[in-house]
């Protein structure tokens, strides 16, 4: 059984900062691309930020400059780094990860549980 557990959500005022972070565990032989994903109230879920095992990351067009995703291969954890937050990137955030566990024949996609960030003005 995979699991992704992300942490860190919460409430901040705009202009400030929070870092989240997406452990994955279970029976996991190897890990693709992980990323990070958001869906506000009343809109479709959309890509925030990706990162290839080899490190190798891909912003949305909305969060370069302020955000920075990063990743610990050795720990099976992907993080976000949110700076100069704006109320505009309240959200629902959502880990996404490729995973190859020990009872499947390819890498498979997995969700996370979604953490809260809300962006005050």
């Amino acid at each position: 059984q995979v699991q992704l557990v992300e942490s860190g959500g919460g409430l901040v005022q705009a202009g400030g900062s929070l870092r989240l972070s997406c452990a994955a565990s279970g029976t996991i032989l190897l890990i693709n691309t992980m990323g990070w994903y958001r869906q506000a109230p009343g809109k479709q879920r959309e890509l925030v930020a990706t990162i290839t095992r080899g490190g190798d990351t891909n912003y949305a067009d909305s969060v370069k400059g302020r955000f920075t995703i990063s990743r610990d291969n050795a720990k099976k954890t992907v993080y976000l780094e949110m700076n100069a937050l704006k109320p505009e990137d309240t959200a629902v955030y959502y880990c996404n990860a490729d995973i190859w566990s020990i009872d499947a024949a390819s890498f498979n996609p997995y969700w996370g549980q979604g953490t809260q960030v809300t962006v005050s003005s």
